[in-house]
């Protein structure tokens, strides 16, 4: 091969070395979820997944299965592989920090998705559902609905893990709204849930026994749903709207079995989580973080209330109509 021909060849392999070299790398960031035990959790997950897919981000994925031991390893694991960004639904909000810590340190930005953290000088942004004020605006539709029954209501609570800031916010919302109605409306049994669909079937079973006239219902999560249509079935109260005996309910999350129980007329109302929204933002703070941009510490997602009067109009934004498709 004649010289100027090797050195023609030479420098195109260069070229193609260093334009290789400097093409940009692919961006990652690492999602750790804490469960994938609920719909609502599943849906967040997959929402996040074709998110970053849609903007051409490679994802890590970890799940914790309930250990925030386990949690923090797969933070530090994503840390040491070099991501550009953390995105985590937390077990809760103090297990967390020593990982939003640990994220600092190595300077990669850090959301929280659906569970803010304790107060902490630690950085992070957390986008969260406004809980109290979701729950607060569904219980007074519900509130509503039994204003315009003229009957007097004896009311139950079915309260989450207040362990969780996201049930402290939901009871909370309950409490507030049914203060205004304290003249149709008695809470007569406030059921602690820890979460758990066995404590919560018990824990309604026993208050119907105490109450047989309990007609107002708002569990604090969709997903709790099961144990209450059992233990009103076997109490025989488990009736359409505009049934005899109907128990007036209402729920939070926004899950395919909320739609379902919509659709056939057993559920009168349901604050929704807008899984999409907390998704997307999600992921635009990680990437407005690691450009440096301004990100306000708690992005909130207003939600909305779901109800038989505007069911069709607001099921195409519900999640849990989407996952029923």
């Amino acid at each position: 091969m004649k010289p100027g021909i090797i050195a023609g060849v030479i420098s195109l392999l260069l070229l193609v070395a260093c334009n290789s070299s400097n093409a940009p790398k692919q961006p990652t960031i690492g999602v750790s979820f804490e469960t994938l035990q609920t719909e609502y959790w599943v849906a967040g997950f997959e929402a996040i997944k074709a998110e970053l897919k849609k903007r051409d981000i490679a994802m890590l994925e970890a799940i914790a299965d309930g250990d925030a031991n386990r949690q923090f390893e797969q933070v530090n694991n994503f840390i040491a592989r070099g991501v550009d960004g953390i995105i985590i639904a937390p077990k809760d909000a103090k297990t967390v920090i020593p990982m939003i810590k640990a994220a600092n340190a190595a300077n990669i930005p850090i959301v929280l998705y659906n569970r803010p953290a304790d107060k902490t000088d630690a950085k992070s942004v957390a986008v969260v559902a406004d809980n109290f004020a979701i729950t607060k605006a569904t219980v007074e539709y519900m509130c509503e609905q039994a204003k315009k029954s003229g009957k007097k209501y004896k009311a139950m609570l079915l309260m989450g893990d207040l362990g969780d800031i996201n049930a402290i916010g939901r009871r909370d919302g309950f409490e507030e709204a049914v203060k205004g109605y304290s003249d149709i409306i008695e809470v007569v049994a406030r059921v602690p849930t820890e979460w758990n669909q066995e404590k919560a079937q018990a824990g309604v079973t026993n208050a119907l026994q105490a109450h047989p006239d309990i007609n107002f219902i708002f569990t604090s999560s969709d997903f709790l749903f099961p144990s209450i249509i059992s233990a009103l079935k076997n109490a025989n109260k488990y009736k359409k709207i505009g049934e005899d005996g109907h128990v007036l309910m209402g729920g939070f999350d926004g899950d395919a079995t909320a739609y379902q129980m919509l659709k056939d007329g057993y559920l009168d109302a349901d604050g929704v989580q807008n899984v999409y929204f907390e998704s997307e933002a999600a992921v635009q703070a990680v990437l407005d973080l690691k450009a440096g941009k301004p990100v306000a510490e708690i992005i909130r997602d207003p939600g909305f209330v779901i109800h038989q009067g505007n069911l069709n109009e607001m099921s195409a934004k519900m999640w849990g109509a989407q996952v029923k498709k």
